[in-house]
């Protein structure tokens, strides 16, 4: 008994690190309870799970069987930290943005313990490391989970397999969704961002470790890894996760070049965006999403007339055909000149019925003509210029979502307005969720400059050790982990202009995990 009890005690961490490696992106965002009443944000499993296994951390912490001081984030992590606690004094007794009631109180501060829930993992993985070996261990149960997950995507898009959403209230409770023609996958995650991010963190490493790995059969299998994660994220649709994805990767064929030949670097990484912007160009929604930013339409029906037939009723391709007929061929509508013939065009925004580009739902007709012929009444839907010229994606940001958070900054420059404070019009608001659509105009808005620096001085410290240690590496596994990291680090900052990465629980919980791997990776035996 006493040697199983040693043993536990040795080895309880890494075990534990190991079934959570796996378990958290694989385990559906099925709901236990409301943490608040009518909030959106709902105790489920893993969070149960982490809090139990904190408690034992922590306590062997205080009983000084882990010897915390080793982790090199703890000092930019607590320093954010303290700062995030000041934040939430600052909201409630001298910017009076936080409503003094229980519940308001309540929600302030569970925002600020999901920051300690994410930050715990990075602790955990970091300690579960004793060896490399045990490191190449975790890569593998990694691309365990990358294979359940893209598998279940694929059932949800091409098997009817059901989707489980935290979009909206309703949904957050567990309810069982099908995807519909132009939904985008979820997998086992709460939404698309989600996934996309979890996908742009998990897909770097597979394609830096396949073309780095001595053993050819290896180097194929994270190569056909990558490539069935690459499609799941064509699948998502999201525009800033492949923008990630693509610095991300181009990142870390910058930093090989530190290690390898000009010669092996350049064709392969070329190689692998050019394959990746082809099928994006090529394949699925992500264009089209595109498309209502930058015009892509026209050139991805360029690059796919090859592959399709030409249409029946449609114009020849000819020298001599107009400027307007031309466009028609391979323009958006918004790319089509106004007609040569007399008169005024009148602009979209007073179209009526003008719907964004990105709105394939017609609820609101459906509902203008059922109160037309019942009632008489008159539902009047009208979508601003930005919605209407870049999409509802962009306009909800640029008209409501980001100026809320630069007004917070207005309204305390040094520890902004408090987590949870950004959505709601007026102070004493209740709102059942939380978003910016932007981590860095959330960090200015919730936690004010000193926040965002603290909270960027983590990225900085572990940049530059990872940084440090690549230079000193000389076994091919070991630059790629820390090459990955860094490269995964970056893509994720991307990720954060446009996405909530951080706050995301999911994506939270596997940039940590992983970003404890590659540094316990500087410290770990051979």
């Amino acid at each position: 008994m006493t040697k199983l009890s040693h043993w536990l005690n040795q080895h309880w961490l890494t075990f534990t690190a190991a079934f959570l490696l796996v378990f958290l992106p694989l385990y559906p965002k099925w709901p236990l309870f409301d943490v608040l009443p009518g909030y959106n944000v709902r105790v489920r499993l893993e969070d149960i799970l982490l809090l139990i296994i904190n408690l034992v951390f922590w306590t062997q912490v205080l009983l000084k069987k882990i010897k915390i001081k080793r982790a090199p984030l703890l000092k930019p992590m607590l320093i954010y930290l303290v700062i995030g606690f000041l934040s939430t004094l600052s909201a409630i007794f001298i910017t009076k943005t936080v409503y003094p009631e229980w519940i308001q109180i309540a929600k302030l501060y569970l925002h600020f313990l999901r920051r300690v829930e994410y930050f715990s993992l990075f602790f955990i993985f970091f300690f579960a490391v004793k060896n490399k070996r045990q490191i190449k261990l975790f890569l593998l149960l990694l691309g365990a989970a990358v294979v359940g997950v893209a598998l279940y995507g694929f059932g949800q898009k091409y098997l009817y397999w059901p989707a489980y959403s935290t979009m909206n209230r309703e949904f957050a409770k567990g309810i069982a969704l099908y995807l519909t023609e132009h939904a985008r996958v979820l997998s086992t995650f709460g939404g698309h961002f989600d996934l996309a991010a979890w996908v742009m963190i998990t897909i770097i490493p597979l394609i830096v470790m396949g073309l780095l790995h001595p053993s050819r059969w290896w180097r194929l299998a994270a190569l056909a890894l990558a490539g069935a994660e690459y499609w799941l994220l064509i699948l998502s649709a999201s525009r800033i996760s492949w923008i990630a994805y693509m610095a991300g990767i181009s990142a870390a064929m910058v930093l090989l070049l530190k290690k390898k030949p000009k010669l092996w670097v350049w064709p392969r990484g070329l190689a692998v965006i050019l394959i990746s912007t082809v099928v994006m160009m090529s394949f699925g929604d992500l264009s089209e999403r595109f498309g209502h930013i930058f015009k892509l339409q026209g050139v991805k029906d360029l690059v796919m007339k090859p592959f399709t037939n030409p249409p029946k009723d449609g114009l020849p391709l000819a020298m001599d055909l107009t400027p307007e007929q031309q466009l028609q061929l391979v323009a958006t509508q918004t790319d089509v000149p106004p007609s040569s013939s007399r008169g005024t065009r009148t602009p979209a925004s007073a179209e009526p019925g003008a719907k964004p580009a990105d709105v394939y739902d017609n609820t609101y007709d459906q509902l203008r003509a059922y109160l037309a012929t019942t009632s008489g009444e008159t539902l009047n839907v009208s979508y601003s210029a930005n919605a209407l010229k870049y999409g509802l994606s962009v306009g909800i940001r640029l008209d409501t979502l980001w100026p809320n958070a630069i007004k917070a900054l207005q309204t305390n420059p040094f520890l902004g307005t408090g987590y949870s404070t950004l959505v709601k019009e007026h102070v004493w608001e209740f709102t059942i969720a939380e978003s910016t659509d932007n981590d860095y105009l959330r960090l200015l808005g919730e936690t004010g400059i000193l926040g965002f620096a603290s909270f960027l001085a983590i990225f900085l410290v572990a940049g530059q050790k990872l940084w440090q240690a690549y230079l000193a590496s000389r076994d091919p596994f070991d630059y790629a982990l820390f090459a990955a990291a860094l490269a995964v680090t970056f893509g994720l900052l991307v990720n954060a202009l446009y996405i909530d990465v951080f706050e995301a629980s999911k994506v939270a919980y596997a940039y940590w995990s992983f970003l404890g791997l590659a540094m316990a990776g500087i410290y770990a035996k051979k």
